[in-house]
């Protein structure tokens, strides 16, 4: 074990003469991150601690303790709410140790993994959240090159914070990355990082689109068990399409384009992910069965749900009518064959077309009801008269009719047409007075 191994920090110690080391927050391969405590400012704050690997040779050290120190400058350049604030850099063991504010909370990896994937509009949250973090490092320069779920903290007060910019590249800096080493979670490496190019800001938005997806899926776009698997998946196989996207299908699409002229800007997300937020509930509430409330409302009436025209109403009605009729409102039909009218009475002149209806179009008469409207409608005494007439001789014709053939066979025999008592026989025919009305 070598001497640097040796002095790493162990609780209680005191670091600057100033930060004691509390608890052990979290262990990578490159750190530790402790609670301690601000012996001077008397608040709690995290320490990163650098740790060098066994059989590190000097070289490499540097290189670590170089990463760590651009590390710290990056989030001290950043402004905004979703990154750690930097408090300090002190220098012990031959090493630096970076103070940092405490987030109490869990790693986004954490929540999926205890809580299952997010809802999208959390994770539309989450990703806005991010988004801003990365439009001010972008604006200063800075690539994270490293945005995936266990790098971002979810606080107990629900803020969203980016962390680890340990493989950051700072625009006017010399990388410090190895040649040929590729630095970062193979499902969340962007396309022209896989091939070797040279990567910009629209390589972090690649990551952030593969957060997005393994938010809400579970599990990450790409991921084959291998890295070698898993990048060339990344450079060559279609997106698979999610199941619980929602309105951030479009968002991941756009971000996890493989070309990076094609794919999603800062802004275009932006746009998406603000739509996801605010678009409706994901899960719509069933319409309750309850009664409907007692405000006074206005509803539009669907055409033909109207009720029933005025033929096929009831036509008998207990209350007399006013002694004088109102006046009946004119109505307008639209184009689309609706009828307004009066706000009181919009649908009783409404008269289908072609119905019964429109014969009794006109005004009913003011007193008496419908026992007038049937006197009204009963036939004239004379037409009566005059078919009783024409009844009268219509009988006269026809007893003329049988007269005339009797006679004729009586002639026939050679005889005339005697009664019993040697009298002609005579038809008589009653023709009755004119029917008394």
């Amino acid at each position: 074990m070598s001497d640097a191994e040796q002095t790493q920090g162990t609780t209680g110690r005191l670091l600057a003469g100033r930060y004691r080391l509390g608890d052990v927050l979290g262990r990578g391969g490159m750190g530790t991150v402790w609670r301690a405590t601000d012996e001077t400012l008397g608040r709690v704050v995290a320490v990163k601690e650098l740790r060098f690997p066994a059989n590190i040779d000097e070289d490499e050290k540097r290189r670590l303790i170089t990463r760590t120190l651009r590390e710290a400058k990056a989030i001290a350049r950043i402004r905004s709410a979703g990154a750690v604030t930097v408090y300090d850099v002190v220098h012990e063991d031959d090493r630096p140790w970076i103070v940092m504010e405490l987030i109490e909370g869990r790693s986004l990896a954490d929540v999926i993994r205890e809580d299952g994937p997010l809802k999208w509009r959390r994770a539309a949250e989450v990703g806005l959240a991010v988004l801003d973090v990365l439009r001010a490092a972008h604006l200063q320069g800075i690539l994270h090159r490293d945005v995936k779920p266990s790098n971002v903290l979810i606080a107990d007060d629900g803020r969203v914070v980016l962390t680890d910019f340990g493989i950051a590249q700072v625009e006017g800096d010399p990388s410090v990355t190895s040649t040929g080493m590729l630095v970062g979670a193979p499902s969340y490496i962007s396309p022209e990082r896989a091939r070797g190019q040279k990567p910009g800001p629209p390589a972090d938005l690649w990551s952030l689109g593969g957060l997005l997806y393994a938010a809400v899926e579970g599990a990450p776009p790409y991921d084959k068990g291998s890295a070698i698997a898993t990048l060339t998946a990344v450079m060559t196989e279609p997106l698979g399409p999610p199941k619980n996207a929602g309105p951030l299908e479009g968002v991941m699409y756009g971000l996890l384009a493989k070309d990076p002229q094609k794919r999603l800007d800062e802004a275009g997300a932006r746009a998406l992910l603000t739509e996801a937020v605010n678009a409706p509930d994901e899960r719509p509430a069933r319409p309750a069965r309850t009664p409907a409330p007692d405000t006074t409302q206005a509803i539009a009436v669907p055409k033909g749900l109207a009720g029933p025209a005025k033929a096929d109403r009831p036509a008998r009605e207990k209350t007399p009518r006013k002694p004088a009729p109102l006046p009946r409102e004119r109505t307008a039909t639209g184009t689309d064959g609706e009828t307004s009218g009066s706000a009181f009475r919009p649908l009783r002149d409404a008269t289908p077309s072609g119905s019964a209806a429109a014969a009794r179009a006109e005004a009913e008469p003011v007193g008496g009801g419908y026992t007038e409207t049937l006197v009204r409608m009963r036939p004239p005494v004379q037409k009566r008269v005059l078919l009783a007439v024409v009844a009268v001789v219509v009988l006269a014709v026809i007893g003329t009719v049988i007269a005339l053939v009797v006679n004729s066979g009586d002639s026939d025999n050679g005889s005339l047409g005697h009664t019993g008592s040697g009298r002609p026989a005579v038809v008589a025919v009653s023709v009755p007075g004119p029917a008394s009305s």
